[in-house]
């Protein structure tokens, strides 16, 4: 299986399965001295990490990362980091059902149909649990980015899970890591908690909108036509698990919109240019302009339900078939620090590109 790997320098291969022996990352272009630990990462693969609560699924992994190379004495080399993360709580038996039927809305009959040959055990390279590999990596791009452009912050947070949506005018930042999904309103909080566990007990899944935020990143980042940092933003949502939708700022509402309405009007201010609005996501031209850049992807329910479902065989015969294991009725709310880290990933991969093509920005103003 080709293309596991992403970003122009910052580059992450990942690797594993979900029943493997293991699963991990391999970063290059990793800036040396940087300040690195496990312990570091360990604090955004703890947010993502299965069993925390009866929202999500109760297969119980400490997600415990491992670095292997590229890291002396505390600090980053300038060499390969090799991150690994051991599965210890496989139950592989869960999926013996499933060797000869393909699950609906699953990726095992087009890996069947491409490959010839798939890891049934809890969808093997397709499973979720890859993002883990992607999360320690993240972590590693958040402690280079620390170093590179102090006070940067990268936030996600729910806005959506299935019908319901948040009340923006409840919207409060302290909220977030104060309930289960991740979510500024403490009041949607309570109601979807009674609504996702009517879901959950009926073997049933929903879906989410997951929106993720950068502040402090500088004007500057990104390239025009093939090289935009929305360009690579929303690749690299949209490669995340269960991902089928992406939008950038205003996003498709912007189709609704006039262009007096859309556009951004620019004030001067003290430290700079400053803005009215931020329709666009923080991003021109596919280059960032100071602003806070905005992401917000949509994850589709899960596929793994309690819930009868028609298939077919390998043979191509007609089969009924109920997915049994350990999942989560919402996958969105793991896909929160999923989403970090890939903003994390792919910002400090286009400062890199910045750094190396312009250096500091060119063009000043006042």
């Amino acid at each position: 299986m080709s293309l596991n790997t992403f970003g122009h320098i910052f580059r992450v291969t990942t690797w594993g399965e979900s029943h493997g022996p293991a699963l991990g990352a391999t970063v290059d272009g990793v800036p040396p001295n940087v300040e690195i630990t496990p312990e570091m990462l360990q604090v955004w693969l703890d947010k993502r990490k299965p069993g925390q609560n009866k929202f999500t699924t109760q297969r119980r992994e400490p997600d415990e990362v491992e670095i292997l190379s590229g890291v002396f004495e505390g600090k980053t080399t300038g060499t390969p980091v090799q991150l690994m993360i051991r599965n210890t709580d496989q139950r592989s038996k869960d999926y013996g059902d499933i060797v000869e039927k393909f699950r609906p809305g699953h990726a095992d009959i087009t890996y069947w149909q491409k490959y010839g040959i798939r890891d049934y055990r809890g969808g093997g390279r397709s499973s979720a649990r890859e993002t883990a590999a992607r999360v320690a990596a993240g972590g590693l791009a958040r402690a280079a980015l620390d170093k590179l452009v102090p006070g940067i912050e990268i936030k996600g947070y729910m806005t959506q899970m299935g019908p319901h949506g948040i009340d923006r005018a409840r919207f409060d930042w302290d909220q977030i890591d104060q309930n289960p999904f991740w979510t500024p309103d403490a009041v949607a909080a309570d109601e979807w908690a009674t609504y996702l566990d009517g879901l959950r007990k009926s073997g049933e899944s929903v879906g989410a909108v997951i929106e993720v935020v950068a502040r402090g990143v500088p004007a500057g980042l990104g390239a025009p036509i093939y090289g935009k940092l929305d360009t690579d933003l929303a690749a690299a949502m949209m490669s995340i698990n269960a991902v089928k939708a992406v939008e950038i700022g205003e996003g498709m509402n912007a189709a609704c919109l006039t262009g007096s309405a859309n556009a951004d009007e620019i004030y001067m201010g003290p430290n700079g240019p400053e803005y009215s609005s931020n329709h666009a996501g923080g991003i021109l031209g596919g280059i960032s302009t100071g602003q806070d850049v905005v992401v917000r992807f949509a994850v589709k329910p899960t596929s793994s339900i309690l819930t009868t479902r028609k298939t077919i065989t390998k043979a191509g015969e007609p089969a009924e078939i109920i997915t049994k294991g350990r999942h989560d009725p919402c996958v969105g709310i793991r896909a929160v620090p999923v989403g970090e880290a890939m903003m994390a990933c792919v910002i400090l991969d286009h400062l890199l590109l910045h750094r190396g093509h312009v250096g500091e920005n060119q063009g000043k103003i006042g």
